[in-house]
């Protein structure tokens, strides 16, 4: 009797390879793709220099954004994976892969892992070692954030913060031009601004149980936070204005689109404190996402300070 050499499917390969998809779509997550947004704070400085319309600036510009979303990513890798336990008594966060059990936290060390050394490699095709120096500090402050100095109160403020300026700072020495001391002003006292936006939300959504989920949080009160609110988007606005005339002075430019761009600046950051008040803004990212009004103010604000580059 001939028996035809038949190959069946074995059943366990579509379960193996649902797994794999979704650890897969797992590390996707992990690697936060929509937090990439802050990266493009690279091109800031070159932008406001009017050098991105020439090939070599942009395409370094260009490398310390990838060098940064690589980076950004392992970083949030190696953090979930070291706050797994706390994650999981999280309202949303126990549901991040790692919290899940979707991903081990070994994979996500090995990945993190990984992606750190491809964002400084990326970060060297530069050709300028201050870049790699700058992703470096950013790496080192940032796991010292969330192995310590996230538990210190004021600190975690001011080093998440620091991670918006090191951005603008990467881009700066990427391309080799100057930062204007407004420019950095303005860098930290907005990011500032954002950061203690988030922990705002943070304590007012989550109440007396915020300590048992960020310890920061069971030393903040609302009072506070509302002070340094206020503190920092006044100084934002002030160092914007400040360099928005200042830019307009070295351009030696009659129009008036520099100043003109102080109107979309202010009122996106007059929006987003709208946006806290009415019980938002533990997510940012999501808030820029989906509020179309902060969008329209976004790119307002990208034509008028573009054009004030662009027409002299």
């Amino acid at each position: 009797m001939i028996v035809d050499d038949i190959t069946l499917d074995d059943p366990t390969d579509g379960v193996g390879a649902r797994a794999q998809q979704s650890q897969l779509a797992g590390l996707l997550r992990s690697a936060r793709p929509l937090q990439w947004a802050k990266n493009l704070l690279v091109f800031a400085a070159p932008g406001a220099a009017g050098v991105l319309d020439n090939w070599p600036e942009l395409g370094h510009a260009l490398l310390a954004f990838v060098a940064f979303c690589l980076a950004a990513s392992g970083v949030y890798l190696w953090n979930d994976s070291l706050d797994v336990e706390a994650d999981r008594r999280h309202p949303t966060k126990r549901f991040r892969p790692i919290a899940a059990g979707i991903i081990t936290v070994r994979t996500g060390q090995l990945v993190g892992s990984v992606l750190l050394a491809a964002g400084c490699g990326v970060a060297g095709l530069t050709g300028r070692w201050q870049t790699v120096g700058i992703l470096a500090t950013y790496v080192v402050t940032t796991i010292l954030y969330s192995v310590w100095l996230k538990h210190v109160a004021v600190v975690d403020l001011v080093v998440v913060a620091s991670g918006f300026v090191l951005r603008a700072a990467a881009g700066a020495v990427a391309v080799d031009v100057e930062m204007s001391k407004w420019f950095v002003l303005c860098t930290v006292f907005g990011s500032l601004f954002i950061v203690t936006g988030k922990r705002y939300a943070e304590l007012r959504e989550m109440g007396a149980d915020a300590g048992d989920v960020r310890p920061t949080l069971a030393a903040y009160t609302p009072g506070y936070l509302r002070v340094v609110l206020t503190m920092s988007c006044s100084a934002a606005v002030i160092s914007y204005c400040q360099w928005a005339f200042e830019t307009k002075e070295l351009a030696n430019s009659d129009l008036p689109f520099y100043e003109l761009s102080i109107v979309p600046m202010l009122t996106a950051l007059l929006r987003y404190a709208l946006v806290l008040e009415d019980g938002h803004g533990a997510a940012p990212e999501e808030v820029f996402a989906n509020d179309r009004v902060l969008q329209l103010l976004g790119l307002a604000w990208a034509v008028l300070f573009g054009l004030g580059v662009y027409l002299k």
